[in-house]
């Protein structure tokens, strides 16, 4: 019996020996990843038939939408009026005349494989559609290239008519007639980093100019952007002979200074025109809808009136504490302040960045307003006079998500929402009516599924494709009252399941307060084996302006988590506290604590399906994120060591004292220095904890990534050495920050990563992953 004790430990160690070289030399094979390569979003959504995307109304209310059926595309053009539907336009003449103007360069274009196109009609009801290689005219007897005539080549936001756009040169802003060619100079005193309508918020830079053209197209709200003392990013290339050298303004969280603009009006309504100044000091380079000035859908923290005498617009302070509505004088540059709503946390505009749900009615003397102050979203109507309130049109636990439409003349708004309907997913989106002068809110979308909605510009008609992670979407088309007026398609999913694909799984767990629900997916292999244990892997990206959850809409692929799960694990999204689309509250959860980053959501989430599933193995647990996600997958190694074994940290803005100052100062605070030189930064970074990773930790960045600076990682790389810590790297010399043409390969060796330290097996060499066009 004694000796026996005294070998058990021994022959234990050796039987753990042979079973970790048994694991460590099984293959997955050529064919497991080339099964897992057929799950990506590329090979699959051909797959789908009768599936609608890309809706686009025009001006006499018909809908142009994409069908997609045996791997072709077509664009269809449905009226609502008669109920037929036709082809759009020929689309071989529209694939003739982009070859023609390509003039044999690049791939030549299948006109079953139209590109994305944005459309517009034209006065003589002829189509204008923009494509990648540039604009045509479609009419009955074929298209036609639209000539642009001589000119710059500089990006042009264009006027409301179509006929001009504004665009940037030498710093200041320029005017050109699309016609002619005619350009004419709007601004005189721009210089380098001090010029009119430049687009950088250091993290995004391009040439764009960033403008809002009043209605009837005679004004343009911008705005001069002071730079000139803010930071510099450099970025090094790799070449050979001497390396190029880019470098741009990057404001940097904590900063003494930041970018700062100073807002204008130029009136084009004159002889020459004319540049007024608004009356009010320069401001922080803010919006209410997101970490640049630009929302989704354009420069939406700025709303002409109707006649173009008057602009309004919210002014946002540096930590986003505070927001103020201002209407200008588009005459004098006389601001008047109207209402401001104060936080403590942060202000934002909608549930999710990327809207601005305020609206200025001025016709009414009024405006509408966004709060989370009965801490849900929901729209208040203000007097435009004395910003007091008069009324709350939304309440309850539930969130409005956008404005769809508004008919200031009947008086009736049209709004998205999530978590209104009971027993129903709370990030599902509805369509709701309701009166600006009080009444019931009405449920337009009964179905229980996710709802994507497109209006008409007059609010008639709304294009509606529902559908849920599991289900085909369902393209219809409604009236302005939620009754059916045509069913465009039903997706077929057959062909997909056919090849293979199996759907994910919707799953809730609960937070790290025992009490809070959280939804998540979980995605099996198609070959999936209950009687197997299965290592369990997840996705994070952990806001806090969205979270890990892809879509809850129906789509063939989420990212390459379904081809993961088919190498032989279990991969998991979850939605944790800190992320939108609950309460205000939920999404505040750790504020001022960034390095949160929903790990305790996380790990809760493992530890109740790990008791749920026997299949799921969490003593064989990964981790992997991008860019947010790349920072709390290096957080989750070294703060939960004994948790997560194995984790792929990808272009991550692991310190935020050295990602832009938007970031940080918004979700984090502004910097607090404290008396003994440390500041409610200090320790929220990842390289003063990377003494604590014990697992397999792989750190990848682009060396261009404009967005992240690639010093992020280096300084994560820094401190592992320091602390004497094996690991692996890859820099790829020539990617931005989300990869680019490396993408794939970056996608090969994260399944490798993964097959080889989680799931102890031996992947198949340098298994060649392209994209498949």
């Amino acid at each position: 019996m004694g000796r026996w004790h005294t070998l058990a430990p021994l022959l234990a160690g050796a039987l753990l020996m042979v079973t970790t070289q048994a694991n460590a030399t099984q293959a997955v094979t050529e064919a497991d990843y080339a099964r897992a390569a057929a799950m990506l979003g590329d090979r699959t959504a051909p797959l789908v038939d009768h599936w609608v995307s890309g809706g686009q109304w025009l001006d006499d209310g018909s809908l142009i939408y994409r069908e997609q059926t045996d791997g072709k595309t077509r664009y269809l053009r449905f009226d609502p009026v008669t109920g037929k539907t036709a082809p759009a336009f020929d689309a071989q003449a529209l694939a003739a005349a982009m070859n023609a103007a390509a003039g044999g360069k690049g791939h030549p274009v299948n006109p079953d494989r139209l590109p994305p196109l944005t459309l517009r009609r034209a006065a003589d009801g002829a189509l204008q559609i923009k494509t990648p290689a540039g604009s045509f005219r479609c009419e009955a007897d074929g298209c036609t290239a639209i000539a642009r005539a001589p000119s710059g080549s500089e990006p042009g936001a264009p006027s409301p008519d179509g006929t001009r756009e504004v665009f940037i040169r030498d710093w200041n802003l320029w005017l050109r007639e699309l016609a002619t060619g005619k350009e004419t100079q709007l601004t005189f005193d721009g210089q380098p980093d001090y010029g009119y309508a430049t687009d950088n918020a250091g993290w995004k830079h391009t040439d764009n100019a960033i403008v809002v053209w009043s209605p009837d197209g005679k004004k343009i709200a911008t705005f001069r952007q002071d730079q000139r003392k803010v930071n510099r990013m450099t970025l090094v290339t790799t070449n050979v002979g001497a390396p190029r050298v880019e470098q741009w303004r990057y404001p940097f969280a904590g900063d003494p200074d930041i970018i700062m603009i100073e807002r204008v009006i130029i009136d084009l309504t004159g002889p020459a025109p004319a540049l007024i100044r608004l009356q009010l000091p320069p401001e922080p380079h803010r919006s209410t809808c997101s970490d640049d000035l630009v929302c989704d859908d354009g420069w939406d923290d700025v709303q002409w009136a109707p006649d173009g005498k008057t602009l309004a617009f919210i002014s946002t302070d540096r930590g986003h504490k505070s927001a103020t509505l201002r209407v200008a004088d588009a005459a004098t540059g006389k601001v008047r302040d109207v209402y401001t709503e104060t936080v403590a946390t942060q202000y934002q505009s909608a549930p999710t960045l990327g809207q601005a749900n305020w609206r200025y009615l001025p016709e009414s003397n009024e405006f509408l307003w966004f709060s989370q102050k009965s801490n849900w979203g929901h729209l208040y109507l203000h007097d435009l006079t004395t910003g007091k309130q008069k009324r709350q049109l939304t309440r309850g636990d539930w969130n409005v998500t956008s404005i769809l439409h508004l008919d200031p003349v009947r008086r009736v708004l049209w709004v998205t929402g999530v978590g209104r309907e009971a027993g129903r997913d709370p990030y599902f989106v509805h369509l709701y009516k309701l009166g600006l002068d009080g009444g019931d809110v009405q449920l337009l979308t009964p179905e229980d599924a996710n709802h994507s909605l497109t209006a008409s510009a007059d609010g008639k008609y709304i294009l509606d494709i529902y559908s849920t992670i599991a289900t085909a979407p369902v393209a219809v088309v409604r009236d302005a009252d939620g009754r059916q007026v045509a069913e465009l398609a039903r997706a077929d999913l057959t062909r997909l399941k056919a090849a293979g694909w199996v759907a994910p799984e919707a799953f809730t767990v609960k937070a790290r307060d025992g009490k809070t629900d959280l939804y998540g997916q979980l995605f099996k292999p198609s070959n999936f084996d209950p009687k197997k244990k299965y290592p369990i892997i997840t996705y994070i990206y952990p806001g806090p302006q969205v979270g890990s959850v892809r879509s809850r809409s129906f789509v063939p692929a989420h990212g390459d988590h379904q081809a993961l799960a088919e190498l032989g694990f279990i991969v998991i999204a979850l939605d944790g506290m800190g992320t939108p689309l609950r309460s205000k509250a939920f999404q505040d959860a750790w504020y001022g604590n960034m390095a949160d980053n929903t790990l305790p959501d996380q790990v809760a989430a493992l530890q109740q399906l790990g008791q749920r599933y026997p299949w799921i193995d969490t003593t064989r647990a990964g981790i992997w994120g991008h860019s947010g996600g790349g920072n709390a997958t290096a957080a989750a190694m070294f703060r939960y060591p004994d948790v997560y074994k194995v984790g792929i940290a990808e272009s991550g803005n692991h310190d935020n004292l050295s990602y832009e100052d938007d970031w940080g100062e918004r979700y984090h605070g502004l910097l607090e220095k404290k008396a003994d030189g440390t500041s409610n930064y200090t320790g929220q970074d990842n390289a003063s904890q990377a003494k604590n990773l014990k697992g397999r930790l792989f750190l990848i960045h682009g060396m261009m990534d404009d967005n992240v600076p690639p010093q992020s990682t280096l300084l994560v790389v820094d401190a592992l050495i320091k602390a004497n810590k094996d690991f692996d790297l890859l820099l790829l010399p020539h990617a931005r920050h989300g990869f680019g043409a490396d993408s794939y390969y970056v996608m090969r060796r994260r399944w490798d990563y993964f097959v080889q330290h989680l799931l102890g097996a031996t992947p198949p060499k340098e298994f060649e992953l392209k994209p498949q066009f």
